[in-house]
């Protein structure tokens, strides 16, 4: 039975205006929190997710998986049968936490890993870490990310540009490549990009640089590795209700999130079913593509 209507399912929808210290954690944003394993009925209520099992003994390694997208993958991943390793910041180990054990009402093994992916030597070790408590990896779902809002290019220090790119794409291609030494046929990566880069948010200029570059990323590695039946797709998001919102965007923003045609921001949830669609073999035929849960924004390319 559908729960009750809920505003975070209505069009006219606003996030509460808060703000925190980056990078954001799930446990201190007010209420309502980010939704996990609901997703909307048509009736403006709400429903948990519902299973199939169609990941069952696949293992995923998923970077920001501490707290919104990242969590959300986690725990549907679970339902449907994945075990998985968690990487994350080491002051985001409360959120992980938690993360895990949502994760593990599921009976699946959730390995947690408290380290920064911006060094190309902690990459390596996420993905040994993988083979050593999982055996394998099947799934890589590259999500962690940066952002911090600019309203000029010249407000936009060197620092910072260096910090997005280290943070947003250097790792996609360092877990990538370790990833890739021991991905079989059937394997799948996942890039998370964004809206932002189709519709060239100026106030997120190294932020929408970086999501760009993951879509040409994806597109190029998906056609290199086709040939060794391994899958690259990606995910691009919209105004997602996630603690990067209120610990990286300015008040106006905030206001303003629930402008999209679908007259709301999306859930983590609604965006974590586009990742177990391209993990699953239900996309068996889609590689080097992009799918865009983005609340109804038409973009090209």
């Amino acid at each position: 039975m559908a729960a009750p209507a809920t505003d975070q399912f209505q069009p006219g929808h606003r996030i509460p205006v808060h703000h925190q210290d980056k990078p954001g954690f799930q446990y201190k944003m007010p209420n309502p929190k980010p939704i996990d394993d609901q997703l909307p009925t048509d009736d403006g209520g709400f429903q948990p997710y519902k299973p199939a099992g169609k990941l069952k003994g696949r293992r995923a390694i998923i970077t920001g998986g501490d707290s919104g997208i990242g969590r959300a993958v986690a725990i549907l991943y679970a339902m449907e049968g994945a075990s998985s390793l968690l990487v994350y910041l080491p002051e985001e180990e409360q959120d992980a936490q938690a993360t895990k054990r949502d994760v593990e009402k599921h009976g699946v093994k959730c390995h947690l890993l408290a380290i920064d992916v911006r060094k190309k030597e902690n990459c390596r070790k996420v993905v040994d870490t993988a083979i050593k408590e999982m055996g394998g990896v099947d799934i890589l779902v590259n999500n962690a990310a940066f952002q911090h809002m600019l309203q000029d290019i010249s407000q936009l220090t060197e620092e910072q540009w260096e910090r997005t790119f280290d943070t947003n794409i250097h790792p996609f291609y360092y877990l990538s490549k370790y990833c890739l030494e021991h991905m079989k046929r059937g394997a799948t990566i996942i890039n998370c990009s964004s809206v932002n880069h189709y519709i060239g948010r100026g106030d997120l200029l190294d932020y929408t640089s970086t999501k760009g570059a993951i879509v040409a990323f994806t597109r190029a590695l998906s056609n290199q590795q086709l040939k060794k039946g391994i899958r690259v797709n990606c995910v691009c998001p919209g105004p997602i209700w996630t603690p990067l919102i209120p610990s990286t965007m300015e008040t106006k923003a905030m206001e303003e999130f629930h402008m999209v045609p679908m007259g709301r921001p999306g859930q983590p949830s609604e965006v974590a079913t586009c990742f177990v669609f391209l993990a699953s073999p239900d996309s068996s035929y889609i590689s080097g593509q992009c799918l865009h849960p983005n609340g109804g924004v038409v973009v090209n390319g």
